[in-house]
């Protein structure tokens, strides 16, 4: 028989290896539900998305990395691009799905009557692809017919709006002439096309310093909804351009206000970020670009 000594030692041994092996075991993560959570900056990687209030079409098509213009076409909205909380959009085309792969007859197939069983095999598959682009167009038209109010963006409680400066014209030009920087201070990020990277350039400076336009065009967003970001202004400049001024501390426009190259949009700060600075983005049919490569050198 062991003596209790030996016995209370070799206990104590088998503790210790039980709790480093537990240690060595990560811990659990749970899964954020939201759909602008998976990745920390806001990306939606399914292929449809649920509108919830607050998104807005260009919010939407920021957060997926995709032409608003292409989910709009792909949606069946019109040119308001008005969209309503609980409805579906799709991201991606799913008719694609359905016909890429096309229906193959059996060569070995048995025919009767003069070689007619062929050709009912293949009107059925026409069919059943006929049935399936009908269903999905019911769908989309019952979601497009929910009688539900528009969603809004959530904006910040301290958004002001300012005064236009000059005289913005109403409609949007055919391409941007030329931009500008948002804000002068010191480059502290680059833009990196990595898809974990850095999809634009970060520029620090002061709490409550003026950022401004960086070329003429309409704002289509103005709020917080995006996670990443923090106060969020998003300009449209044509149907090709779009950027972005992140992590504000105070909004000074609205949306569908026209500004002009060098119009105060909003104040630096660091709202979703840990410390003062602007996140600034160009993006090219919903797809991130260098800033440097558009921006005058400094």
């Amino acid at each position: 028989m062991l003596n209790a000594g030996l016995l209370l030692n070799l206990c104590f041994v088998f503790l210790l290896v039980g709790c480093s092996f537990q240690a060595s075991r990560p811990a659990p993560v749970e899964n954020a539900s939201h759909s602008y959570a998976k990745n920390g900056r806001g990306h939606i990687k399914s292929n449809s998305y649920k509108v919830k209030k607050g998104d807005t079409l260009y919010s939407i098509s920021w957060a997926a990395g995709k032409d608003f213009s292409e989910i709009a076409k792909l949606n069946q909205l019109d040119n308001a691009y008005t969209i309503y909380p609980g409805q579906v959009l799709s991201l991606t085309t799913v008719k694609n799905s359905v016909k890429s792969k096309p229906p193959t007859i059996d060569s070995g197939a048995t025919t009767t009557k003069g070689g007619q069983g062929g050709k009912g095999i293949a009107d059925q598959s026409v069919k059943s692809i006929s049935k399936a682009d009908a269903r999905l167009k019911q769908e989309q038209k019952i979601t497009l017919d929910q009688k539900v109010k528009p969603a809004y963006p959530v904006t910040s409680s301290k958004q002001i709006v300012n005064d236009v400066r000059g005289a913005p014209t109403s409609t949007l030009p055919a391409s941007v002439s030329q931009w500008e920087w948002p804000v002068k201070g010191t480059l502290i990020g680059t833009y990196s096309a990595n898809e974990q990277g850095n999809k634009g350039i970060k520029i620090a400076g002061n709490r409550g310093d003026i950022i401004k336009a960086a070329a003429d065009g309409r704002v289509v967003y103005a709020g917080s909804a995006l996670r990443g970001y923090g106060n969020l202004v998003i300009i449209k400049h044509s149907d090709d351009y779009l950027s972005a001024y992140a992590h504000t501390d105070t909004i000074l426009v609205k949306e569908k206000q026209h500004v002009l190259a060098g119009q105060t949009v909003a104040k630096m700060g660091n709202t979703g970020a840990n410390r003062v600075m602007l996140h600034f983005e160009i993006r090219y049919h919903g797809k991130s670009v260098n800033p440097l490569t558009y921006l005058p050198k400094q």
